[in-house]
């Protein structure tokens, strides 16, 4: 009996471990930037609306991670790799991938898991057991036999359906894109590339052991569709493609390391993408003359460009010249009045110059940052530092509660819940948010004691 026992403890390992698939928002950071977003928003909508979903109720966000991927998930909200983005070569690409994860949201897959794993799990415990019987009726290798075989059949159900909900996307992603009047060209090109890597990286061209068909099958299915399709042969409206070369080469700038920026964007090149790319270079290794030399550059091209604006302050900013950045801020949140990342930024510099003039301007600035843009952990951070300096310490563990919570520090966010419920007005707006920050902070402290035991 004790060897049977210690036998279904591994085999309910291994069999775990055959059926868990990787989270892939697991340990990634997302990444924030005020122009990435706003495109990223306008790109999306149309093919929000043909999937017959809510704009306001569905986000893009950028995760910073290198590989080509994209998933939908927590809700609705479809995560796109920074990687994604650099690798892709125009915005029709992206637009394909997105409306294929659309087609995950709409279709209800991340809820209907269950449906997939269900039979597979099933199939799994029958074989333990099966396994069990055999190993305590003296029979061992009969019994691993039959759990490597009954595993094997599980993890097959269970690609099986998560490959036939890749085909569904697919397909509905084709609908939207049809529906919006967007080519599928950018799909196609899109799967082709995922191929040459598959290619490139010896990945085995087996779709039977894969979560997704295979890229050359999805190829196939879908090229025939979207050639029938009026849209086929539209072009990418020159404007929407230029916003997204811009984005690809500021996050090319950000992400990856100073001599690949310039072997991507030589300094010879002078477009708004290359520019980008050479100013985030030059602020990371710590050469602000040239990093705001490229600044200025793109500001002489459009002097009322927010998004120029806002770099141009970031580098002063980040390289000890906070005062100088303030004036070039406030013209940036006057021509992206609605863009609370800049505010933030701008709040930033404010509470840098430790000037009491320049804290009163920042707390309304920053108020309407998290008003707009509660998501910020950093906004909160700042506004936090206000309430502190003017004596306000009930606000002041308010918004560190805030911030606690969004970083996923449960002890922080619960420890100043707590200190915020002691010195706020019983019942007042703030109050409540700070009751209702404390028992979600402890119901996650609850659950991390369960795990632990």
């Amino acid at each position: 009996m004790r060897v049977a026992l210690r036998l279904h403890r591994a085999l309910a390992l291994l069999l775990l471990a055959a059926l868990t698939l990787p989270g892939p928002a697991a340990a990634q950071s997302i990444l924030r930037d005020a122009e990435t977003e706003a495109f990223l928003k306008d790109l999306s909508r149309p093919l929000i609306l043909a999937a017959g979903l809510d704009p306001r109720s569905v986000q893009i966000v950028l995760v910073g991670d290198q590989s080509i991927n994209a998933f939908a998930g927590g809700g609705q909200n479809v995560f796109i790799h920074s990687g994604l983005i650099t690798s892709a070569a125009d915005a029709n690409m992206l637009e394909g991938v997105i409306a294929h994860e659309l087609g995950h949201i709409a279709g209800g897959h991340n809820v209907r898991f269950g449906e997939g794993a269900g039979p597979a799990t099933k199939i799994s415990l029958l074989s333990l057991l099966a396994a069990v019987g055999a190993v305590a009726a003296g029979a061992g290798e009969a019994g691993a036999a039959i759990l490597g075989l009954g595993t094997s059949v599980a993890q097959g159900k269970f690609l099986s359906f998560s490959r036939e909900q890749e085909s569904r996307a697919d397909s509905a992603g084709a609908r939207y894109l049809a529906l919006a009047g967007i080519s599928g060209r950018g799909s196609i090109r899109f799967f082709q590339l995922l191929q040459g890597n598959e290619f490139r990286l010896g990945i085995p061209q087996n779709e039977y052991v894969r979560t997704h068909p295979l890229s050359s099958t999805r190829v196939q299915n879908l090229e025939a569709t979207y050639k029938a399709d009026p849209a086929w042969d539209r072009a990418t409206p020159p404007a929407l493609e230029a916003r997204f070369q811009r984005i690809k080469g500021k996050l090319i700038g950000y992400v990856e390391e100073p001599p690949r920026v310039f072997q991507i964007y030589p300094e010879s090149q002078s477009t708004v993408a290359a520019r980008y790319a050479h100013a985030f270079a030059w602020h990371r290794t710590a050469y602000p003359d040239q990093a705001n030399a490229e600044a200025d550059a793109l500001l002489r091209t459009a002097p009322d460009d927010p998004y120029f604006l806002e770099l141009k302050g970031q580098i002063l900013l980040e390289s000890g010249h906070g005062e100088e950045a303030i004036p070039v801020l406030r013209r940036a949140v006057q021509f992206a009045p609605d863009q609370p990342l800049i505010m933030t930024l701008l709040g930033h510099a404010l509470i840098s110059t430790e000037k009491p003039a320049d804290f009163a301007e920042a707390e309304p600035l920053l108020k309407r940052a998290v008003a707009r843009d509660r998501d910020n952990p950093f906004a909160w951070y700042q506004l936090g530092v206000i309430y502190d300096r003017g004596g306000d310490a009930p606000r002041a563990a308010l918004a560190s509660a805030e911030r606690y919570t969004l970083e996923g520090n449960a002890m922080g966010a619960a420890a100043n819940a707590r200190l915020a419920l002691a010195g706020l007005p019983r019942s007042s707006p703030d109050w409540i948010r700070a009751d209702d920050i404390a028992l979600l902070a402890q119901d996650a402290l609850d659950k991390q004691k369960k795990r632990r035991r």
